[in-house]
C-alpha cells in the first residue's frame, strides 16, 4: 500500500518522496519492469501528479540517477578529512563509499546496474559521476606521492626516499581508474553477500590496493617476465 496522501505537502518534499519511491522501484524491479502506477502508489500520489512534476518515466529515472550520484560523491568527499596521512585519507574515502552503497542498496543498484545497461542518456549520467570519483581518487594518490616520507597512521613511512617522482604523471590516472572499478565491483558483491560489512569491504580493498601503491611509490613495481 502506498503512503498516505497529503495534499498540503510542499512541492519540494513531495518531489523527494516521489524520487524515493522511484529509486526503490527502479532499484528492485529494474527500469523496464517498473511502472509509473507502482511508483505513484508507493509515493502516495496520483500518477498524473508524477507526470506533472517529472514529465516522463525517462526524466524520472534521470532525476533518480542524478540524485543518487550526487549523494554518493558527496558522501565520499565528506568522508575524507584533509591533513591526515595518505593511507588514512584513502581508508576514509573507501569506508564512506562502502558505507553509502550498503546503506542505499536501491540507489546503488540504479547507478551500478540499471543506468549502465539502458543506454543513453542514462549511461552518460553515471559516466559523469564516475569521472568525478576518479578525479577525486587521483588527487588522493597525487597527495600520497607528494608526501614523500610522511608516516602512515601506523607510524611506518608510507613512501620511501626512493619513490619514483614520475609516478604521478605515468601511473596515477590508471591507478585511480583501477581503484574505482574495483570499489564498484566489490560494492556490488558486498551488497549481495550476507554478513559483509562496509568496514570489511573497505579493508579488503585497502589491503589489496595500499600495499601495491606503496611499492610503486617506492619505485618497486612488479615487472612482467621477458618473453
Amino acid at each position: 500500500m502506498g503512503a498516505v496522501k497529503n495534499k498540503r505537502m510542499p512541492r519540494a518534499v513531495r518531489e523527494q518522496q516521489m524520487l524515493d519511491a522511484a529509486v526503490r522501484t527502479f532499484g528492485q524491479r529494474g527500469y523496464r519492469s517498473a511502472s509509473m502506477d507502482e511508483i505513484a502508489d508507493l509515493a502516495g500520489v496520483s500518477k498524473p501528479l508524477v507526470y506533472l512534476y517529472l514529465n516522463s518515466k525517462e526524466d524520472l529515472f534521470t532525476a533518480c540517477i542524478r540524485r543518487e550520484a550526487a549523494a554518493l560523491t558527496t558522501a565520499v568527499r565528506a568522508g575524507v578529512q584533509p591533513g591526515l596521512p595518505a593511507d588514512r585519507q584513502l581508508w576514509a574515502g573507501l569506508r564512506a563509499f562502502f558505507t553509502h552503497t550498503a546503506e542505499n542498496p536501491d540507489g546503488w543498484a540504479v547507478l551500478h546496474r540499471q543506468a549502465r545497461t539502458h543506454g543513453e542518456p542514462f549511461a552518460a549520467e553515471v559516466a559523469a559521476m564516475r569521472e568525478e570519483l576518479v578525479a577525486f581518487v587521483t588527487q588522493l594518490i597525487v597527495v600520497a606521492v607528494r608526501e614523500g616520507g610522511t608516516p602512515c597512521s601506523n607510524g611506518v613511512e608510507s613512501l620511501g626516499e626512493h619513490r619514483d617522482p614520475s609516478l604521478a604523471e605515468r601511473e596515477v590516472a590508471g591507478l585511480a581508474e583501477a581503484l574505482v572499478g574495483a570499489a564498484e565491483s566489490l560494492a556490488a558483491w558486498a551488497n549481495a553477500t550476507p554478513g559483509v560489512s562496509a568496514k570489511q569491504a573497505a579493508a579488503t580493498l585497502m589491503n589489496f590496493a595500499w600495499a601495491g601503491l606503496g611499492d610503486l611509490m617506492e619505485n618497486r613495481p612488479w615487472t612482467p617476465p621477458q618473453d
